[in-house]
């Protein structure tokens, strides 16, 4: 975090301000079904149906990934989902492998898809990728970093900008894919 003097009762205040973003963005709670970015779309065919089925697709088709695409924010241009939810990289991580899981993961989600990630806005696609967690669902990555979001924001909020928490530094990406100032 930036350090900044400040004279007298601007110092009080400035403290309990930075104690307030910090205090909600280390809230923990159990994240939901929905904090992740996408819903399965599935297909049933009933098979005492007496209507022919279709003929099978020339090529399978990959089922769609999540959106990574940009907004404005008071950082400038950043990453953000379809749904509006701001994203994050975690400085700790230095390469693609995932470092945030348990604690860390519950209040820090990460940015999961089961098919290939999608680039939208100035999103570059020759950045996405995606990497493999611990327990086989496969995260996105942006630039070669794990993508997460932050469990207690609502649409296009960003709270927990230069945060440190669970040993590095939670920053929202440009769509260059470096975090912002």
């Amino acid at each position: 975090m930036h350090r900044t003097t400040w004279p007298g009762a601007s110092r009080a205040a400035a403290t309990l301000g930075t104690a307030l973003v910090l205090a909600a963005c280390a809230a923990d709670p159990a994240p939901s079904a929905s904090d992740g970015p996408e819903a399965a779309m599935t297909a049933s065919t009933d098979a005492s149906s007496s209507a022919p089925s279709p003929p099978p697709s020339p090529s399978p088709s990959a089922e769609p990934g999540v959106t990574v695409t940009t907004d404005a924010s008071d950082f400038g241009p950043m990453l953000f989902d379809a749904r509006g939810q701001a994203i994050y990289l975690f400085d700790r991580e230095t390469t693609a492998e995932p470092g945030c899981y348990d604690e860390c993961a519950a209040a820090w989600p990460p940015v999961l898809t089961s098919g290939e990630p999608r680039a939208a806005g100035d999103a570059r696609t020759d950045l996405l990728g995606t990497t493999e967690r611990d327990d086989g669902s496969v995260q996105v990555t942006y630039a070669g970093h794990p993508l997460y979001f932050y469990a207690h924001e609502g649409k296009y909020q960003v709270l927990c900008h230069d945060v440190v928490e669970y040993g590095g530094t939670w920053l929202v990406v440009t769509p260059a894919g470096t975090p912002a100032p």
